[in-house]
């Protein structure tokens, strides 16, 4: 039968060296002196990198210079000024600002980002997005299904819808409101597509609040309705201040989108008589249809340029907010 070993008086130690993963005695490990900080190297980070690059270089970068390029031009899609373009300078661009045709339409682009961005979308999504924190979650659910579904339909199926809808002969619209003969496309151009754009884009803005409000806190809401505060004074002192940078991304976002959107041509073709004609359609005959490609190449350029003056407005007031 074994005996137990008597145990030894002398006791050894053992110095444990803390370890750089643990919490106690862990020291900061300095960042690399050449600014390497994942580790791949400079032609490694490189080679990880040129992909982003490349793509940005042919899908951004190229065009944009080959605009340039065309807006100090006479090019033309036909003709001996396609084979030999000849440089004219910024004539082009004196002449679009100087052209009644191009004013015109952009007043007509300006109007359609007022009516269908700012005033439709903006303040419409809002307003739905609001009144969907106070009703039940089933009727929740079926507006968002309608509202997500006008957004989701494609543009084409939706312009046929409308088509349908404000048809002059057999017009829904039309039995609905028992004005047989009226041609909304024709006598309401500028209504119509503004109405149109809103319809189909009110759903980002919706969703963009809806995610806004679920952010304000219920107590801070609790203690305006105890004070006695309407819903006017909730929104003013509660809610705005909550949701200001939600209310400047969905504003500058929709901006840009509506004020480069394609889509209503479908529904009108900019008439009639240039009557909905807004930039994107102006610059598509000018360019494509006249053939004109030195002159549209000019325009998108101004376009450009307005697009850039929109978002650094943007930045400014979204830097004053976060001061």
């Amino acid at each position: 039968m074994a005996q137990p070993r008597p145990s030894s008086s002398r006791t050894t130690t053992r110095t444990v060296e803390p370890s750089s993963g643990s919490a106690v005695g862990a020291r900061a490990v300095p960042p690399p002196e050449n600014g390497d900080v994942a580790g791949l190297g400079k032609p490694r980070a490189a080679a990880f990198a040129a992909p982003a690059f490349i793509l940005i270089a042919v899908f951004l970068v190229f065009p944009a210079l080959w605009t340039l390029y065309l807006g100090m031009t006479n090019f033309r899609l036909t003709g001996f000024a396609a084979l030999n373009p000849q440089f004219v300078g910024i004539d082009n661009y004196v002449e679009a600002l100087t052209d009644p045709q191009f004013l015109n339409s952009l007043g007509l682009t300006l109007l359609f980002v007022l009516g269908s961005a700012l005033i439709g979308q903006s303040m419409l999504g809002f307003a739905v997005a609001w009144m969907m924190t106070r009703v039940s979650k089933p009727v929740r659910a079926v507006v968002e299904f309608f509202v997500l579904l006008a957004w989701i339909i494609p543009s084409s199926v939706s312009t046929f819808l409308w088509i349908a809808l404000l048809d002059r002969s057999d017009g829904t619209l039309n039995l609905l409101l028992n004005t047989p003969g009226t041609a909304w496309l024709l006598q309401y151009p500028m209504q119509s597509i503004i109405v149109f754009n809103t319809w189909a884009g009110t759903a980002f803005s919706m969703l963009l609040f809806s995610s806004a409000l679920a952010s304000v806190p219920p107590s801070q809401l609790e203690s305006a309705r105890m004070v006695g505060a309407g819903a006017w004074a909730q929104l003013r002192d509660v809610i705005f201040p909550h949701i200001r940078g939600h209310l400047l991304t969905n504003t500058l976002l929709i901006t840009l989108w509506t004020f480069n959107v394609f889509t209503p041509y479908l529904l009108t073709a900019g008439g009639p008589d240039g009557k909905s004609e807004i930039l994107p359609v102006f610059i598509y005959r000018l360019a494509l249809r006249d053939g004109l490609l030195g002159q549209g190449a000019a325009i998108s350029l101004i376009m450009i340029i307005i697009n850039l003056v929109i978002a650094l407005v943007y930045l400014r007031l979204l830097r004053e907010k976060k001061q």
